[in-house]
């Protein structure tokens, strides 16, 4: 139960201090699941720090020891920052189904793989290769990775 209301704490903590440094990294990144268990004074370093970040420093920095599972939440939350830092501009969700309807659906895949992976090869084939309708199958298959 103590656990519980700890965790509570730290999500509305985490919800209140994501208005307060508007702008940054972390107000984009507010509405990821794993970011509402990382500890609000972790947000107010900059991106590079926080890729860095590990129990050590955490602890140099706060004086508190990381328990496993803020640990595990800051990896998974430091994972899930890299991804999107590795991703380009967002297409929304409109456009991208427009672009899988008239076969260009591996345009939006590659600009938002950053032109890495598969996917927008792929899509690629389907859609000029073996025709129109695999291509906007898979287009829609895949949307489940980008939005």
């Amino acid at each position: 139960m103590k656990k519980l209301l700890l965790l509570l704490c730290m999500v509305s903590l985490t919800a209140s201090s994501f208005a307060a440094v508007h702008g940054t990294w972390a107000t984009r990144l507010a509405d990821q699941p794993e970011m509402a268990a990382v500890n609000p004074a972790l947000m107010q370093i900059d991106l590079n720090e926080f890729l860095s970040l590990t129990p050590a420093r955490y602890k140099e920095l706060t004086g508190e020891r990381m328990t496993i599972r803020e640990t595990v939440t800051l990896k998974a939350a430091q994972k899930m920052v890299k991804k999107h830092a590795k991703q380009g501009e967002d297409i929304p969700k409109g456009l991208y189904v427009v672009l899988a309807i008239f076969g260009w659906a591996w345009l939006a895949m590659g600009l938002m793989d950053n032109w890495e992976g598969n996917n927008w090869w792929v899509n690629l084939i389907l859609s000029w290769i073996l025709c129109w309708l695999p291509g906007v199958i898979h287009a829609f298959v895949k949307m489940k990775d980008y939005y």
